[in-house]
């Protein structure tokens, strides 16, 4: 099976990148961090400043899919494996190709003995060339059959392909993921420090206790540990994604992605036509050729080779040639083939309960995949459209309250709990239907491009 050109591009879609996104930012700097440390590397670790700092300088650039996707194709270890599988299989089929051997022999009777045959006077000495004639055509039937093991393997190995490019944008996802909460913990910082500020207002102008001033500060510094958590988090899933191609030290800090560009994609019965398409199905056609390949191969079983044998036979004690030929073929090969007929044939037949089962199977992921995307879509934009706006309303109104001593501290803090809850709600629905995304993709090959107007800055 060959996919059409695009084929690298089918799972970058997955995101939804586009040139025009913005990219999160990276991690910052946890406050007792040294310099460097924006890119998740702490001072505990042991690491030099002086090598914190040229990972740093290297990790500059904005790793983009595309790029994480040719390091995999250009040097995972399960991708090259193929070409070393082809030449086993290529090796096989010359072997396979080959006619049965000539043998050269020489016999000498007649010799050695007691009486008349003592000594060598009455040997005979006998020159023979032998091989098999094969009957049924043998050689084509295993040619044919090496040659069909040969066409699976490039199945074989897209399928492996784009299981490596969907397992490489999940990991993308999960850093893009643990940017964004980064940057939700950011903005619930911000929110808690102004709360912060404004208890501090309030008891120095004896309008609320020290505990109010407390639970701000409290809140604060759990805000500073969401944010210390996410990026400790985003530092191990930037080794787990580079780990993909063999990297210990990822060469990249920040990676470019909007998890809440979510493309329309088609209902459950279109995407279904397109599972023909993948390779977890294609590769019962390769399977179907290798088995009816070997029932062929099995049924020239059926005919007997001929061995045959000529010569020259010279006869000592009087010097004179004569010519020798023999051929013999074995007896009731037609009833010894029977049973690797049946066998060979009950094999093929296998393959159609197994292609159907496999199909079902398919269709079920991708039905169960579609609706966890559109569910996840839909959450996505209704907080976005009918929730937050509100909220950001309410949490200006609830601030102003709280300054002039209409509301306390208790509410606020509420209020700021929901607005970071619903965020983090919204987030995790975009993952959700992103994650979704990708299996539709790894399962039907098709690519679902945002449209030119998606957002490339969502709300966090």
């Amino acid at each position: 099976m060959r996919l059409r050109p695009t084929a690298l591009a089918v799972l970058t879609a997955a995101l939804c990148f586009s040139a025009q996104a913005r990219p999160p930012i990276a991690a910052p700097a946890a406050p007792a961090a040294p310099p460097g440390a924006q890119d998740g590397i702490h001072a505990e670790t042991g690491v030099q400043r002086g090598s914190v700092r040229a990972a740093s300088a290297r990790a500059s650039s904005v790793f983009t899919l595309d790029d994480a996707f040719g390091r995999i194709q250009d040097t995972h270890p399960d991708l090259r494996l193929f070409g070393n599988q082809r030449s086993v299989l290529e090796a096989e089929r010359d072997i396979a190709a080959q006619k049965p051997a000539y043998v050269a022999g020489a016999a000498i009777d007649n010799t050695l003995g007691t009486g008349a045959l003592s000594g060598t006077k009455a040997a005979e000495v006998t020159l023979t060339l032998a091989s098999v004639f094969e009957r049924g055509g043998k050689l084509d039937a295993r040619r044919a059959f090496a040659q069909s093991r040969i066409d699976a393997l490039a199945v074989d190995r897209e399928g492996r392909r784009l299981d490596l490019l969907a397992e490489t944008a999940r990991r993308y996802l999960a850093v893009v993921a643990e940017q964004r909460r980064i940057e939700l913990a950011e903005f619930d910082i911000a929110q808690r420090k102004r709360a912060v500020a404004a208890a501090r207002v309030r008891l120095e102008a004896g309008a609320s206790p020290e505990s109010g001033l407390l639970t701000a500060q409290a809140q604060l510094a759990r805000a500073e540990l969401d944010r210390s958590r996410a990026q400790r988090a985003l530092l191990a899933a930037r080794q787990f994604l580079a780990a993909l191609w063999g990297e210990r030290d990822p060469g990249f800090a920040a990676v470019a992605g909007d998890p809440f560009a979510l493309p329309q994609v088609q209902d459950a019965t279109a995407l279904a036509s397109l599972l023909e398409r993948n390779p977890e199905l294609t590769r019962f056609v390769d399977q179907r050729r290798i088995a009816e390949s070997r029932v062929r191969l099995a049924q020239t079983q059926s005919k007997a080779d001929v061995d045959w044998q000529v010569g020259l036979r010279r006869q000592q004690e009087n010097g004179d040639f004569g010519f020798v030929a023999s051929v013999s073929m074995p007896l009731g090969a037609a009833a010894r083939a029977q049973p690797g007929i049946r066998g060979a044939q009950a094999e093929l037949a296998l393959l159609e309960t197994e292609r159907e089962a496999k199909g079902l199977s398919l269709y079920s992921t991708l039905v169960e995949a579609q609706g966890r995307y559109r569910l996840g879509a839909l959450e996505t934009e209704r907080l976005k459209q009918d929730v937050l706006p509100r909220l950001e309303r309410a949490e200006k109104a609830a601030e102003y309250a709280y300054r002039a001593g209409a509301i306390s501290y208790l509410e606020l803090a509420l209020l700021q709990a929901e607005s970071v809850a619903v965020r983090r709600q919204r987030l995790d629905a975009a993952l959700d239907a992103q994650l979704a995304l990708i299996e539709i993709q790894r399962l039907t090959g098709e690519p679902f491009l945002a449209a030119a107007t998606a957002p490339a800055g969502a709300t966090p």
